[in-house]
């Protein structure tokens, strides 16, 4: 069996949405989604919320805190700025967990509240295809034809070019083209070597799991709040 540590960041600074992490979303603070998903996978050991947040300490515990794998970590202001990268915040939850379990993980599992229609299947789907595949990463991902690359243009004294000049627009039916596709945002598992001694949060050989569309609803801004509002109200989200 192989110890596997899932960290949810969630600073209180966010921008394009004040207290995002927190916001209400279908009547529960964001975080709530992905905490619950994390908390019912059968892959993972240890849940941590890290934020320098107390507010948002206080409310992932009212949450988490009946579960046995359920951590809190107390982020540093200076791992919770604007600019902050990930692995950093990563690296001082494993630090901070390991030096209190006496043990290391095999595996790190960054996820993210602002995806909350991940479900607790997809991390143990993805877990199992990093540990089946023995892959160094495992990046969720969904497919975005409708923002193909041979659809994006750069525009220069008033005309249109390819953004890609290499990369010709020769077919123009979104169902013709071949599938692309994106980092969702949700879900990124890589060996404890990739963030611990590397410094990435992936990396090496990176396989995807593929999501859906509806499930990798990324919210950065107002109009991804009221997408995902529309998705509960039509009783899309489901406990998982």
């Amino acid at each position: 069996m192989k110890n596997v540590l899932a960290v949810i960041p969630a600073r209180g600074g966010s921008k394009g949405v004040p207290r995002k992490n927190i916001k209400l979303l279908g009547g529960k603070p964001l975080i709530y989604y992905m905490l619950s998903a994390a908390l019912k996978s059968k892959m993972i050991n240890y849940v941590a919320v890290s934020s320098e947040d107390d507010e948002i300490l206080n409310i992932a515990n009212k949450y988490g805190k009946k579960s046995k794998k359920f951590i809190l970590i107390k982020r540093p202001k200076h791992l919770a700025k604007d600019n902050t990268l990930a692995q950093p915040v990563l690296k001082h939850a494993v630090d901070e967990i390991e030096g209190n379990k006496g043990y290391k993980f095999d595996y790190i599992v960054m996820l993210q509240a602002t995806t909350p229609f991940v479900a607790s299947t997809d991390i143990d789907n993805a877990v199992k295809k990093i540990i089946k595949t023995k892959a160094d990463s495992v990046v969720s991902v969904c497919q975005i034809n409708d923002t193909h690359p041979v659809k994006i243009k750069k525009i220069v004294n008033d005309r249109l070019f390819q953004y890609i000049s290499n990369l010709k627009e020769t077919i123009f039916r979104r169902q013709d083209l071949s599938p692309v596709y994106k980092r969702n945002g949700g879900i990124y598992i890589s060996k404890r070597n990739i963030v611990m001694e590397h410094n990435l949060i992936w990396g090496g050989v990176c396989r995807p799991y593929i999501m859906s569309p509806e499930k990798s609803v990324d919210i950065n801004n107002h109009v991804d709040f009221h997408t995902a509002e529309a998705l509960l109200r039509n009783n899309f989200y489901k406990k998982n």
